[in-house]
């Protein structure tokens, strides 16, 4: 029995040097873009709103296909320039990797943010032919995995490009979020928990989903990892729940720079 809703949900206070982690994201990022010079398009709007833009980093030749990242910070933190860098791997496999930033809570509800990033793939996949692959970290592993269900804003046509989604460390039952002291900032409802979480929702025909979570990580993200793909496999979708040892939360997304990951591979993963 979970006393301390709050803790179970926090990364931070279980992570040696979790402090350090935003500055080395941010510099990873920074040099990333620099590196790409002029295949770097940067803050590309979508919408119009100041956070709805994206950022695409093309591959040198002529891209295989969209792969959209989307970042985490439980939807109250960050923006996609810290995250850049994390493109490195499917851009070195020639994908075109877009990233978004959306507006966060407590100015957009969780709701908004599911239509923003379904606003965001749309815009970016006008740019960019061939097959649609998604990942998202935490809060935007939760988001990536939304286009999956049925329930989804996005066209049919849209919807039909996409091959693979991989949840990293991804949030797919919001309910017990309602529990924690965040709450106050995200507003979730009864209602809206369970309009957006994924885990009670239905998969899309012909769903291919992965979820990915640190070995390492709190017991709620592991149980969260694992519920997704055990649900959606008795819906008819194709799942993979995979627990990679000596990972934790802050750390488990940095095999996507390495071109040759096992993370990088599932992310690029058409089922071809």
């Amino acid at each position: 029995m979970i006393v301390d809703w709050d803790d179970a949900y926090a990364n931070g206070p279980h992570i040696d040097g979790a402090e350090s982690y935003p500055a080395l994201w941010t510099s990873k990022a920074a040099s990333f873009r620099t590196e790409l010079g002029d295949r770097a398009e940067l803050d590309i709007a979508y919408g119009d709103g100041a956070r709805q833009r994206f950022d695409l980093f093309r591959p040198a030749g002529a891209p295989v296909g969209l792969a959209l990242f989307v970042h985490g910070g439980y939807w109250k933190a960050f923006d996609k320039s810290t995250w850049s860098h994390l493109a490195r791997g499917a851009v070195e496999n020639g994908w075109a990797v877009a990233l978004p930033s959306y507006t966060l809570a407590p100015d957009a509800r969780l709701t908004d943010m599911t239509g923003e990033i379904a606003r965001a793939l749309s815009a970016a996949a006008e740019r960019v032919d061939g097959p649609v692959s998604l990942a998202g970290h935490s809060a935007g592993g939760h988001l990536v995995t939304r286009m999956l269900c049925r329930n989804a804003p996005l066209g049919k046509t849209l919807r039909a490009r996409i091959r693979q989604v991989v949840s990293i460390s991804g949030l797919h039952d919001l309910r017990p979020l309602m529990k924690l002291e965040m709450n106050q900032v995200l507003r979730l409802d009864d209602a809206e928990a369970v309009m957006e979480s994924p885990a009670l929702q239905y998969p899309v025909e012909g769903a291919r989903l992965t979820c990915w979570v640190g070995a390492d990580e709190r017991p709620e993200f592991l149980r969260q990892n694992d519920l997704l793909a055990n649900i959606w496999t008795g819906l008819g979708a194709e799942t993979k729940a995979v627990r990679v040892p000596a990972k934790h939360h802050f750390n488990v997304i940095a095999d996507l720079e390495d071109r040759d990951s096992a993370l990088t591979q599932s992310f690029i993963d058409t089922g071809v």
